[in-house]
């Protein structure tokens, strides 16, 4: 018997008294979190949460085993923020619809949550009415026409089955509850509803693909809602891919027991808790760039210069070479070989080992730090 088949579904339960020292702890996390980038000033804070909705763009797809290109998410981001990033690139129509439901998700956050909304989330997900080469329902409930909507796993022929959603007919009646209840919670802490509105979504499995990326967009517009913010400084989504296997089980589990759903929560904010905390990261990170740009600030460094240095500061997949520069700069080999000694010569970057054609290089540790 699954959750939604439970007599009384879905007036979930949970210990109150047992998860409140969980949810202050993590309140104070939150708070203190937001403190120090409250003292960081607006471009600094503007940086360090276009670095977490990047990364927070990216895991929710690696979740789903989607793996999008970091150089498009950024670009994406930052011509819809209006942010002046060197090294844009053309995003594709998938990326371009993941950072569309998640700006529009923790951008909007006051709004309120209708299907419409959630319609124009799913159909932004699949611009091309497919899921892989699979047509799909898009920008409406499933309808089941390939048969009961299920969560399963292994090889086609010997999937072991997760998870069973409940029938298409009932699912515009499941989710005009669920809207109901997620749009009427002014007195709730939006941290447990964030919670509890994660699981709801995943039980009722409303669309035919997409439905993860989509319940915690919903989650993360619950997130925003308690800072009232839409900036983000922390993700959700990225740590809970770094412990996805027990997510899914915490998952699977509550989907499989009772209506007390506690065991869920304590994880959730576990999890919640544990993503504010890596968020020192993204802020040491950010306070390293701005650092090395204030060092430099009188370097006269060329455009093509500058724009691989931050690329290398936002993090730059793989080893940087002559190769890798010019096709970051859109420039010549020579001219890539030119802008990288003088870089060497002034002290910023340094040779690894190794040499010939192999030859990369990185930034200098005091120069970054």
């Amino acid at each position: 018997m699954y959750l939604w088949q439970r007599p009384g579904w879905p007036k979930f339960q949970w210990n109150r008294s047992g998860i409140a020292d969980a949810l202050a702890a993590a309140r104070h996390r939150q708070g203190v979190l937001l403190g120090r980038m409250l003292a960081l000033g607006f471009p600094l804070r503007q940086e360090a949460s276009f670095r977490t909705l990047t990364e927070d763009v990216l895991k929710t797809s690696a979740i789903e085993g989607e793996r999008l290109d970091p150089a498009q998410v950024r670009s994406s981001l930052a011509r819809r923020l209006g942010m002046d990033v060197a090294g844009l690139v053309r995003a594709d129509r998938n990326v371009e619809g993941v950072v569309e439901m998640m700006l529009d998700a923790t951008g909007n956050f006051e709004r309120k949550l209708t299907r419409r909304r959630l319609f124009d989330w799913h159909a932004a997900l699949f611009p091309t009415g497919r899921s892989g080469i699979r047509r799909i329902v898009v920008g409406a409930w499933r309808d089941d026409r390939a048969g009961p909507m299920q969560v399963t796993s292994g090889p086609v022929g010997r999937e072991k089955v997760h998870f069973v959603a409940p029938p298409a007919e009932r699912v515009d009646g499941e989710m005009a509850a669920f809207l109901d209840w997620f749009n009427g919670q002014p007195a709730a802490d939006p941290v447990l509803v964030s919670g509890i509105a994660h699981l709801w979504l995943l039980t009722i499995h409303p669309f035919e693909d997409g439905n993860g990326r989509i319940a915690r967009a919903v989650a993360d517009l619950a997130l925003a809602r308690s800072e009232a913010s839409a900036q983000r400084f922390y993700s959700m989504s990225s740590r809970i891919q770094r412990e996805r296997d027990a997510y899914y089980d915490v998952l699977e589990g509550t989907q499989k027991g009772a209506l007390d759903i506690t065991v869920w929560i304590e994880w959730y904010l576990g999890c919640f808790s544990r993503a504010i905390e890596s968020a020192g990261e993204t802020l040491g990170a950010t306070l390293r760039k701005a650092r090395f740009w204030e060092r430099h600030a009188a370097a006269g460094f060329n455009e093509r210069q500058r724009k691989v240095l931050n690329r290398l500061l936002d993090g730059l997949e793989g080893k940087l070479t002559s190769g890798k520069w010019a096709k970051l700069a859109r420039c010549s080999q020579d001219t890539a070989y030119r802008d990288i000694l003088d870089l060497v010569e002034r002290g910023v970057l340094e040779r690894n080992p190794g040499g010939g054609r192999s030859t990369s290089y990185s930034l200098v540790s005091g120069r970054f730090g």
